[in-house]
């Protein structure tokens, strides 16, 4: 059962925080605080099996299902995978930094940021290995995962150096990518997902050919989402260098459609190839947003049990 929306940290004000270390920190502890005595057990969790129930054990975990056609009380268990390792791939292509000139500045890029620290940090609780890849048209950092106690550390240094810059093309990048990751694990892609919908397809592809598990973190602007533009303004594409000077009022409707066909496509995609797909909003608290993924998840894993 999670906590009251209310509870959590609220967007604004983690954005005025300006040490990733420190938002990390509050997000997953936010998020922890949270959860309060459900039955997460980790990033991790597997269903493990079932046992006959006895006197002591908390009624929460008998599995219903199976009293319902043996007549028996039994308790489902779970166990944790051992040595999963995560790969977080973090786009830092120019577009990310929309939002950065708003009061406060909290762009993209520093939600992304803030989301793969917090789960650095969650992993880095659980004992399992982590590591970073920051791109745009190709590889800008990388570290391999890892498990030892200063990774964290190491991770947040390598994200504190980045600076968002040029265009946003992983075909040819994300080949590379799963060409390298042998061992398999868990992909986690944050990124606003400004690239054309057969290459995203195809590049997600190529991590789900060699049996990784797939997280897509779908980083979106309060203001994509919702256009709240009225007087004219003077539109720049970040990564191409174009510009517009238009009335957004006659462009509202038709914009709002498009993004919606898009956002629904990227879904699609996702769903077609088995990913968990998460979309974030820059301007809804990240340690609720984590929450709810991670106990979708837990329940989603569960199911698999019965």
């Amino acid at each position: 059962m999670t906590a009251a929306p209310q509870k959590y940290l609220d967007a604004k004000a983690i954005s005025r925080i300006s040490r990733l270390d420190v938002r990390s920190r509050l997000v997953v502890e936010g998020f922890l605080t949270g959860q309060h005595q459900s039955p997460y057990h980790g990033f991790a969790i597997e269903f493990a099996g079932h046992r006959e129930y006895v006197p002591g054990d908390e009624i929460k975990h008998i599995d219903w299902r199976v009293w319902s056609k043996t007549d028996r009380l039994y308790i489902k268990e779970y166990e944790e995978e051992t040595n999963l390792k995560c790969h977080i791939l973090l786009d830092c292509s120019k577009s990310m930094r929309y939002g950065e000139k708003s009061d406060p500045p909290w762009s993209k890029f520093d939600y992304a940021a803030t989301a793969a620290a917090s789960l650095a940090f969650l992993l880095q609780q659980q004992q399992d290995a982590v590591g970073l890849t920051t791109f745009h048209s190709q590889i800008d950092r990388q570290l391999p995962p890892s498990s030892h106690p200063s990774q964290l550390k190491r991770l947040l240094h390598e994200l504190e150096q980045v600076q968002p810059d040029q265009q946003t093309d992983v075909g040819d990048l994300f080949l590379q990518l799963a060409g390298q990751i042998r061992q398999r694990g868990i992909v986690v892609l944050v990124s606003d997902l400004f690239l054309d919908a057969n290459t995203l397809a195809e590049s997600l592809k190529q991590f789900r050919l060699r049996r990784h598990e797939v997280i897509v973190m779908h980083v979106l602007h309060e203001d994509e989402l919702t256009f709240p533009f009225q007087d004219n303004t003077l539109f720049r594409d970040l990564e191409m260098d174009r510009e517009i000077h238009t009335n957004p009022r006659a462009l509202r409707r038709s914009y709002l459609e498009i993004f919606g066909r898009y956002l629904e496509n990227v879904r699609k995609i996702c769903a077609s190839q088995n990913i968990d797909y998460v979309r974030l909003n820059t301007a809804e608290p990240l340690d609720a947003a984590l929450a709810a993924y991670l106990t979708l998840r837990q329940r989603t894993k569960t199911r698999r049990g019965r």
